[in-house]
């Protein structure tokens, strides 16, 4: 599999997607925030730094603060592959992001998806 693509990929062309699959469900740009938060150590204000500056899914998680420490308990099959079996630590962030988004999207409480 060609990772690098996906690592060169700006964040920013691809959160306005997340934003549309979880509002077409019902749920709010709030919501994809607050998962994106968990996962990755952001907020508002570094977010939107991340978005403005253009930075790549590989810098978007270079920089990120700090990933949750309950992110090893994201599991399930996301694009085909199960995210625990992921061995490239980069493409695995990505995917739990991508499943966290998912989950949103398919109407999981907020407690589930935080694994809370």
């Amino acid at each position: 599999m060609n990772n690098i693509k996906i690592f060169k990929t700006p964040f920013a062309n691809v959160y306005p997607l997340y934003i549309q699959k979880a509002e077409r469900k019902g749920r709010t740009k709030e919501e994809v925030d607050t998962v994106i938060f968990w996962l990755t150590g952001y907020n508002e204000l570094t977010l939107q730094n991340q978005i403005e500056s253009k930075a790549d899914f590989e810098t978007f998680f270079a920089q990120a603060p700090l990933i949750h420490p309950n992110a090893s308990k994201i599991t399930g099959l996301i694009c085909g592959y199960r995210v625990e079996e992921i061995e490239d630590k980069l493409i695995q962030k990505i995917r739990y992001l991508d499943k966290l988004v998912d989950e949103l999207a398919k109407g999981k409480t907020m407690d589930k998806i935080l694994r809370k």
